[in-house]
């Protein structure tokens, strides 16, 4: 028989043995050591110096992305390039140029600009010019594009403090809070209101772009979406009444939908009832639509209504508007939807649809209306 020594020993050979392969150290599979390292774990809240190590280094990462884009003095001297190599003869007004010529500036512009001249730029522009040239000020416009772009994206990540390429609620409240004094179209605005606006704001992009309710928005939906145009497009100091109106980050815009939650809170508790939020718009919105509302959609504290005596306030009530307001989008036909699911099969039957269709008729016929019949609908 073995000794005890010879044993132990025999153990902790096999235990070498077997974690050394499992740990991709052993010959057994040479792969281990060639696929490169793809995970890293977060710094856990404790682990100070790591946090302050990940958060210089996005830092320094930011900081040199924004040193690889163009400044306007060398947009300016694109223009210049671009300019002086179009090519003849004019297409309408605008000034063409070949791919050749193309080229040329491609290597007279510098390492920055080398992105942007390549074929497949080139085609992406390319239209229906019978000398095969492309315009120059849609590829100037393509260039400033992409350049903003990238200078947003690098702007929106400097407020992304889990650094996960995502903004949470009170990331992007941040950003637009310290966006403001840079609009002029919101000057007129009192101090007061700016944790208002700023409310108003964030929610249309949450509403929109996080139909889950995760409480977070990837950065790249907030750049491949038109919101931030419309909230840019502020910058504009002579920009029409008319585009104001539409424009849902506007000063007149943000003041008529909180002026519009004042007026229906009457009793001045900054939440609204059942009763109160009956009145919104003509007034026309059914009991059973509303108790559905109150059901479903969420308070100020994140629970779920159970009682139709329970308020919503200011953040609920924007969520409400934006559906109303956009009932041809995707986010809006959802969040109706969830209300007349009263069951949360994920369809409607036609037991959901009279309900709803026979509180309708009463409205009408208190309206003085001829009653629509339900099989017409049905039909």
């Amino acid at each position: 028989e073995r000794s005890d020594e010879e044993m132990k020993a025999e153990e902790t050979e096999l235990f070498t043995k077997y974690y050394t392969e499992w740990k991709g150290g052993g010959d057994k599979d040479k792969s281990y050591k060639n696929i490169p390292r793809f995970y890293y774990r977060l710094p856990a809240e404790d682990e100070v110096l790591l946090q302050k190590l990940r958060e210089e280094s996005r830092a320094v990462f930011l900081q040199r992305k924004s040193r690889e884009l163009l400044d306007n003095e060398e947009l300016q001297n694109l223009w210049f390039l671009l300019d002086k190599h179009q090519v003849p003869p004019v297409s309408g007004e605008e000034a063409m140029i070949s791919y050749e010529a193309y080229l040329q500036v491609g290597e007279k512009a510098g390492p920055k600009c080398k992105k942007f001249f390549t074929a497949s730029v080139y085609a992406k522009l390319l239209q229906s010019d019978p000398y095969g040239r492309i315009s120059i000020m849609q590829f100037f416009n393509y260039v400033m594009r992409k350049v903003w772009l990238h200078q947003t994206r690098i702007g929106l990540s400097l407020y992304d403090v889990a650094g996960q390429g995502h903004l949470r609620e009170s990331d992007l409240e941040n950003y637009i809070l310290e966006l403001i004094p840079t609009l002029p179209q919101l000057d007129g605005l009192e101090k007061s209101f700016y944790s208002f606006y700023v409310c108003t704001a964030v929610r249309k992009f949450f509403f929109f772009l996080d139909p889950l309710r995760t409480g977070k928005i990837k950065i790249q939906d907030i750049l491949a979406c038109s919101f931030l145009d419309d909230l840019l497009e502020l910058r504009d100091e002579e920009l029409s009444k008319e585009s104001q109106e539409s424009n849902w980050f506007s000063a007149p815009s943000a003041l008529r939908v909180y002026g519009q939650y004042l007026n229906l809170d009457k009793d001045h508790n900054g939440m609204l009832s059942k009763e109160e939020l009956s009145r919104y718009g003509t007034a026309t919105l059914t009991s059973v639509f509303l108790d559905r509302v109150f059901q479903e959609c969420l308070t100020y504290d994140g629970e779920m209504v159970q009682s139709a005596a329970v308020v919503v306030d200011y953040k609920t009530y924007l969520d409400f508007v934006l559906a109303l307001e956009n009932r041809k989008e995707p986010a809006a036909l959802q969040y109706i939807f969830k209300l007349l699911d009263m069951e949360n099969q994920g369809y409607l039957n036609v037991f959901s649809l009279n309900y709803f269709f026979r509180a309708i008729q009463e409205q009408m016929k208190i309206h003085s209306q001829e009653p629509v019949s339900f099989q017409d609908v049905k039909v």
